[in-house]
């Protein structure tokens, strides 16, 4: 139910390529093994501790989808946001099948008609990556870009060790997996 939410690398020490070397970064497992790959420091933390983490020093940086950094006043103690984004946060609802085969029609029907709802909001999502981009650079919040040849690099390699991480988890899945989603 969410699109065009990319995440993003968000750090308060400037860099001139995708490296992370010497830098404590806050990850999820989502981008954990992207983030070794760019030579972070990686500490998994809540987000209710990244803002003190960031205020101690205790990271430099966090991974985090474009939006929602305000939310948590995260841009008080962020000084630049790397792009382009990788990956894209993913929020989906999911019903267990037998579960929804119980719901009444009328139920299952009014199920539908709000899922059918959310989905044709999915305008909205690519709207409020803007909005989130220009409030960022408002907050002082400075954008780095790569050029071309580099982000290109950057894009590929979040990929590649986005693929090879399911590939060591689940081989048969992946497999299946990367044809439906992988780039062309």
């Amino acid at each position: 139910m969410v699109e065009n939410q990319p995440f993003h690398i968000y750090t308060n020490k400037k860099v001139d390529k995708p490296d992370l070397t010497g830098q404590k970064i806050r990850i999820t497992p989502v981008y954990r093994d992207f983030f070794q790959a760019l030579n972070a420091n990686v500490i998994t933390t809540a987000p209710g501790e990244v803002y003190t983490a960031l205020e101690r020093g205790v990271v430099d940086g966090y991974g985090w989808p474009i939006g929602g950094i305000f939310d948590l006043n995260w841009h008080e103690k962020t000084k630049f946001r790397i792009d382009p984004g990788f990956y894209d946060a993913e929020v989906s609802l999911i019903m267990n099948p037998a579960a929804f085969k119980k719901l009444t029609p009328p139920q299952a029907a009014y199920l539908q008609k709000q899922l059918l709802a959310l989905e044709a909001e999915n305008t909205f999502w690519a709207k409020y990556t803007a909005d989130e981009m220009a409030r960022q650079e408002k907050a002082g919040i400075q954008t780095i870009k790569f050029d071309a040849a580099t982000t290109k690099s950057f894009i590929d390699k979040a990929y590649q060790v986005g693929w090879a991480s399911a590939e060591k988890q689940s081989p048969e899945i992946a497999g299946r997996f990367k044809p439906l989603f992988a780039r062309k």
